[in-house]
């Protein structure tokens, strides 16, 4: 086929496999992304070799008009860049119109999140477990203590294990956190959260003085680790531990997806995009909106259950 499928490709290939080390099932597959842009730029009338970046441009969205995702997009785009600059090295080309050329963005997923079922499963669970006595009690008010400030306030589990003692010292229903950038943010408190800690609070400072040779730890969730603190990973296996006693599918919970579970209800339950943001220590309202699908349903069903119009479709159904 034209000049794709000549002898500019297939010194390109050469290239890719010599000096690149490229795969075989690679250059079949720059072999075969090649040549559907050719045959594209050939309604053109364009040839490949000439292409500028708007007759790329138009390939591209020729792409997402026939339904191809953006990753997909994103290597015919990168297939074609590397046999231009393969082109302009050479001196075949003056430029390089792939230079201007943006790769298609992929739309954000949904984060995921729990139902409130599942979360009050989880603490009921958590909660339940931290009554019992034994040797692995202070673990598990720990863990209760750790639930209840999660979905309590939607901390990132960094600022969540990093928590400071002092924390134990403090009157009201308000927390100070350290976000990135050293950031600070005033989050609420619920009464359990606030139960949970004090109960924690005191078998720690119990178990600490019972040991004539624990230190007294600025942390409040104290480890033995480098950092001093508890490790993220460490919460995180606990906590998928506890979810498989709760019966709920491990491979559903994180920390974060406990605190996407935080900021879905506050928004299903109406709360503000804003102050959800001002919670979760967002810089950007952008990085909050992927929760906008939340706030639709929300205004979906508000419409339907409150509009007059609505409210007579049901009847005449």
């Amino acid at each position: 086929m034209s000049d794709f499928s000549g002898l500019h490709v297939e010194s390109f290939l050469e290239m890719m496999s010599a000096e690149r080390g490229a795969a075989n099932n690679t250059l079949v597959s720059y072999e075969r992304d090649l040549e559907d842009a050719c045959s594209f730029l050939k309604t053109r009338g364009v040839k490949a070799i000439e292409a500028g970046s708007e007759d790329l441009r138009a390939y591209l969205a020729h792409l997402s008009q026939q339904g191809f995702m953006a990753s997909s997009q994103a290597r015919r785009l990168s297939a074609l860049r590397q046999f231009y600059k393969f082109l302009y090295a050479e001196g075949l080309r003056r430029d390089d119109p792939t230079g201007v050329l943006d790769a298609p963005k992929k739309g954000r997923s949904l984060p995921k999140t729990l139902s409130v079922d599942d979360v009050t499963k989880l603490i009921e669970r958590a909660e339940l477990e931290a009554k019992e006595a034994g040797p692995a009690a202070l673990a598990k008010l720990r863990m209760h203590a750790l639930i209840e400030l999660l979905y309590a306030t939607g901390m990132r589990v960094s600022e969540l294990v990093s928590l400071p003692a002092s924390v134990l010292s403090q009157n009201g229903r308000f927390l100070v956190v350290k976000g990135k950038g050293n950031k600070e943010r005033l989050v609420p408190l619920s009464r359990s959260a606030i139960s949970a800690v004090e109960t924690y609070g005191k078998a720690l400072t119990t178990e600490t003085a019972a040991n004539e040779k624990a230190e007294d730890s600025p942390w409040l969730f104290p480890s033995s680790g480098k950092a001093g603190y508890l490790p993220r990973q460490v919460f995180a296996r606990d906590l998928k531990d506890l979810a498989a006693r709760a019966g709920i599918r491990v491979a559903t919970i994180s920390p974060h997806v406990l605190r996407h579970a935080f900021a879905s209800h506050l928004l299903a339950n109406g709360a503000d995009l804003r102050a959800v943001q001002e919670l979760l220590g967002h810089s950007d309202i952008s990085t909050t909106q992927i929760y906008t699908h939340v706030l639709e349903e929300r205004l979906h069903q508000l419409v339907q259950n409150h509009h007059p119009l609505a409210k007579q479709a049901k009847k005449r159904d």
